[in-house]
């Protein structure tokens, strides 16, 4: 029998027990059961250094973590920042944390010392984990943090009064008595990319894990013998989620990569770990395409499922990755206050665009900014449930932005979408994001989707610029694939192709060839800092 989504809807029922801790559910219960010498984790790093964990060990390691946390002081509801690469002891922090009921907040290692030293007093953290190589940047923040207590090491210390991990880990016992945890408490926080205003700590439960039991079900589609590794950094929700803490629960093997982005050395990945599952985001499957013969160089006999996240995927790269590989990408739309709650699904008719229904368990609608549900067609913000136990509780010391986003019964993730008479979602791009033209209003997404249809163009980035006739005009930052030189001739013919490939209001007056397009660190383009760049020109000019 097929997939019924309309019966998978209606039959759902949510199981979440009043007592919960996330770091039992992912590595003990595995542990203490037929799994115990299973692979957790496969870790590799640019050098080709290898390591592999077995949920028993990833047990013992994190009960150590969490002793260690302990006999420094640290107790339930404690904060702590993690400033830590791909590497072992990112799972081995966060899971010791959560075990005792200290709340990680995991952190870009990208982040500059003023960063640093905001999440710290935003959050009065009282620790900081990090590596020699990430130190510098605490040291120089230091003194500016008054709740920080202890800044320790992995690796070695690079004074006398930073604390070394592997001396912590040395002096800590493997038996650890677990805090008794409530599924509505606090176990982590992550900050949001803070395209606009300051950065927001969004306050994650320990029942979060169980809330993705949907996306871990019908999005995600594990298998137990699965193998699923995400692209990105475990400091970002996505791959925290999708890449570690969703595929624990479920007992599934992961691997992680210590290194740059590189497509070539992730085909090589793939095929020497056989993995089944790849997690990553446009812009890296984009990347992936450019890889000549990659589906016969490559033995990718194992890979069976894809998804993505973090942008919309544009659908000539859906269509293009099944054409040469075979399967399909399961595209999902999410946010660090609720994750992958939306998406494609196996089973459920892919309609190219768009980013798929609701997964059942989660209730989304289009609504207007009082919270009231809008009709088929009409462009509003993406809403999902307050009672959503995926959801985040709140941002951290920071009611009125929190009391902001909650209308009437619904969360307001400040996405415009549509959606269809059969109950398919359209991205059209943030809110703030859409382009108003002559009148039109403009996706940016949609612009971006036929620019990269063009051989020419890696990336594309659209946004208004200002302009005395019209108002505003479409502008696009444009990153070539390899191969192409940046000329005026160039330009002409992909506004050319944009004139044939969409509705002509849509073209691109205005090209700009750049290196790179800005990104936060999950890999969404900062079209925000492009635009401002377009209209403070605009002012100098006036």
């Amino acid at each position: 029998m097929g997939f019924n989504y309309e019966e998978e809807v209606k039959n759902w029922k949510w199981d979440i027990p009043e007592r919960y801790n996330m770091g039992y559910d992912c590595v003990d219960k595995h542990a203490e059961g037929k799994n115990k010498n299973k692979i957790a984790l496969f870790w590799e790093n640019e050098q080709g250094k290898t390591e592999k964990y077995t949920f028993l060990e990833m047990k013992n390691l994190s009960n150590k973590f969490g002793n260690a946390l302990r006999n420094l002081g640290l107790k339930k509801g404690d904060r702590f920042l993690m400033r830590l690469p791909n590497i072992p002891q990112f799972q081995v922090v966060f899971l010791g944390g959560v075990k005792i009921g200290a709340v990680p907040i995991p952190s870009s290692t990208m982040f500059k010392g003023h960063e640093v030293e905001y999440r710290i007093n935003d959050s009065a953290a009282v620790a900081v984990v990090t590596t020699p190589e990430f130190v510098k940047e605490v040291e120089e923040i230091r003194n500016k943090c008054p709740t920080l207590k202890h800044v320790i090491v992995v690796g070695e210390p690079q004074n006398e009064k930073q604390i070394s991990f592997d001396a912590l880990m040395k002096g800590a016992s493997r038996n650890l008595v677990l805090e008794d945890t409530l599924s509505t408490d606090m176990a982590f926080f992550c900050y949001t990319s803070g395209t606009t205003g300051m950065p927001k700590g969004a306050v994650h439960l320990h029942r979060w894990v169980i809330g993705n039991d949907p996306g871990s079900r019908y999005w995600q589609a594990y298998k137990e013998d699965d193998i699923v590794t995400h692209t990105g950094q475990l400091n970002w929700i996505y791959p925290l989620g999708n890449g570690f803490l969703y595929a624990w629960r479920h007992g599934v093997s992961t691997l992680i990569y210590e290194g740059k982005f590189d497509p070539e050395r992730w085909f090589q990945l793939l095929e020497k770990y056989q993995v089944t599952t790849l997690d990553s985001v446009p812009t890296a499957y984009r990347m992936f395409l450019t890889v000549k013969d990659a589906e016969k160089r490559y033995d990718l006999s194992a890979l069976r499922h894809c998804i993505s996240a973090g942008e919309p995927l544009n659908p000539e790269v859906i269509q293009e990755w099944k054409r040469r590989f075979g399967l399909e990408i399961y595209d999902g739309i999410g946010m660090t206050e609720v994750m992958v709650y939306l998406s494609n699904m196996p089973g459920l008719e892919i309609r190219p665009g768009s980013c798929g229904k609701p997964q059942p368990g989660h209730k989304c609608a289009i609504v207007d900014s009082e919270g009231r549900v809008l009709p088929p067609g009409e462009e509003g913000t993406l809403a999902v449930s307050a009672d959503d136990p995926g959801l985040f509780r709140e941002y951290w010391n920071k009611p009125d932005k929190t009391a902001e986003c909650f209308k009437n019964g619904w969360f307001l993730s400040g996405d415009t979408l549509s959606y269809d008479e059969d109950g398919y979602f359209w991205f059209r791009g943030r809110g703030d994001d859409l382009i108003k033209a002559s009148g039109y209003r403009i996706s940016p997404f949609e612009v971006e989707s036929t620019l990269i249809e063009h051989p020419a163009v890696l990336e594309a980035a659209a946004v208004a610029s200002p302009d005395e006739m019209r108002g505003n005009v479409v502008k696009a930052f444009i990153v070539l694939k390899p191969g192409y030189k940046p000329t005026e001739q160039l330009a002409k013919e992909i506004q050319e192709f944009a004139k044939e490939h969409s509705a002509p209001y849509k073209y691109p007056r205005l090209i700009e060839f750049v290196k790179e397009l800005p990104k936060t660190q999950s890999g969404k383009i900062k079209r925000k800092e492009l635009r401002e760049k377009e209209f403070a020109k605009m002012k100098k000019q006036g």
